[in-house]
């Protein structure tokens, strides 16, 4: 039987979030991306030292983010990090994978946040540096052909494992109001702060 914790329903026997809320008809709105505090995530899946080291790399991108002024909007967060991939696959996870869906902030474009940190939106540096493979999505602006197949894309490659299993994910708010409290649950975890 799959148990639930709040918002995010726990892994299954297969090792996943399951796509739609447990219990749920398929059509129902309890499905993923599962909306959750960045606290809760970070409470659940602070469990290894090594997922505890990936989330202290996603809180670091986070306040990159956030001094930029990236303070409204969501992140979808995926990868082996959200599946049980230590006994799936007997290994930790390396990253996490996330798409940060942002608001432009007031006075700013995308030229004047590349030309402030480049390197935030370099995918290469961000895994190395964060451990976060990164990728971003303005809101907002106009919804062409191209941003409907990076969303597509993201969502239907998310939503399964490469074996073809339907799996869920999470969403969590870019309002950094969290991000202390989640720091906090870290440190008491033995995380280590990224800079």
């Amino acid at each position: 039987m799959l148990t639930t914790d709040g918002n995010l329903p726990h892994w299954g026997g297969n090792g996943v979030l399951p796509p739609v809320w447990p219990g749920e008809s398929g059509g129902s709105p309890r499905r993923s991306p599962y909306r959750v505090t960045l606290t809760e995530f970070t409470e659940r899946f602070a469990a290894s030292p090594e997922r505890t080291a990936i989330l202290g790399g996603l809180l670091c991108f986070r306040k990159k983010l956030h001094e930029l002024g990236m303070v409204s909007g969501f992140q979808w967060l995926d990868g082996s990090f959200l599946e049980r991939i230590e006994l799936l696959e007997c290994r930790p996870p390396r990253d996490l994978d996330v798409v940060t869906f942002f608001d432009m902030p007031s006075g700013e474009n995308q030229k004047s946040l590349a030309q402030k940190a480049a390197q935030l939106f370099e995918p290469g540096f961000l895994k190395k540096t964060y451990a976060v493979d990164g990728y971003f999505c303005e809101l907002g602006g106009p919804v062409d052909a191209y941003q409907i197949r990076r969303i597509a894309y993201w969502y239907s490659m998310w939503s399964h494992r490469r074996d073809g299993l339907w799996k869920g994910f999470v969403q969590v708010d870019l309002d950094p109001s969290q991000d202390g409290l989640a720091q906090k649950i870290l440190t008491a975890n033995g995380g280590v702060r990224h800079e």
